[in-house]
């Protein structure tokens, strides 16, 4: 496995393993789904505000991503960075999800961050684990913020200093 900046290239597979997530799960909010070009613009977009996206790669297919942007609009808000971390569904490797937060966190920190926020479904209970176990501390719920599949879901903020 190897972890590298995401290109052009990569952008229908980083869309498909989003559009899974989308269609399938509550991990993400989002009912929107990703296309090529979606993703090309989101890449267009991060190097832009230089926050990094970064991708794992297996015996050539993608097999995870991570990136990072604003937590919130505004100037004073610019020192913490929210990131999504998405695995392939269906093709795991151990460590995966580790090394592809490592290297958004040198990324960030190296750009300046103080800290990375983390916006967890409170029903997606091996992500908070996940988060937990790299450092990630529950700063806060948020009930019934989300809404999909008919019903609403809670969100749990979590936070790591870098």
């Amino acid at each position: 496995m190897i972890i590298r900046k995401a290109v052009s290239d990569d952008a229908t597979q980083i869309a498909d393993i989003w559009t899974h997530y989308i269609d399938h799960t509550i991990a993400t909010f989002n009912t929107k789904r990703h296309t090529q070009q979606s993703i090309l613009d989101l890449l267009r977009e991060k190097a832009v505000e230089e926050h990094g996206f970064f991708i794992a790669e297996h015996d050539r297919k993608i097999i995870g991503f991570a990136t990072y942007g604003a937590f919130r609009a505004g100037p004073g808000y610019s020192r913490s960075k929210e990131h999504t971390v998405m695995l392939h569904p269906e093709i795991g490797i151990k460590g995966t999800g580790r090394a592809l937060m490592i290297a958004v966190q040198d990324h960030a920190r190296a750009g300046g961050a103080h800290s990375l926020i983390a916006g967890v479904t409170a029903e997606n209970h091996a992500g908070i684990s996940f988060h937990a176990a790299i450092g990630f501390v529950t700063v806060a719920t948020v009930p019934e913020v989300g809404y999909k599949f008919d019903r609403y879901h809670d969100l749990v903020l979590m936070q790591k200093f870098l």
